[in-house]
């Protein structure tokens, strides 16, 4: 039903969009999911945006290491200067490692 998150290092960027650009925004998002995907201690993501423009992403990392490596990925921090020149009219980031969860899903 879903992995176990246990100790895992999760990154809580949460940001209210602007409403300039969004073919771009949405190809810089596609990218940089994919580009997260195959970076070492990458463990997941899951992200949603209300119709406000507010939304939320949790990317999901085996330690502090991958996560703070994913932060300084020159890609990743290309598209970051990109996301505060147009795409967000403001963001935060949280990290935390998850201590315990569980989920469930109606049958």
């Amino acid at each position: 039903m879903g992995e176990d998150r246990t100790g895992q290092i999760a990154v809580l960027f949460v940001s209210k969009r602007t409403d300039e650009d969004a073919a771009g925004y949405a190809a810089a998002a596609d990218a940089m999911v994919a580009l997260a995907a195959v970076q070492p201690g990458y463990r997941g993501i899951e992200s949603q945006r209300g119709a406000d423009g507010v939304g939320i992403t949790i990317s999901y990392w085996a330690d502090d290491a991958s996560a703070i490596a994913w932060r300084d990925h020159p890609e990743h921090a290309a598209i970051r200067a990109q996301g505060r020149a147009r795409w967000y009219e403001w963001y935060e980031v949280i990290v935390t490692r998850v201590e315990r969860g569980y989920r469930w899903r109606r049958a």
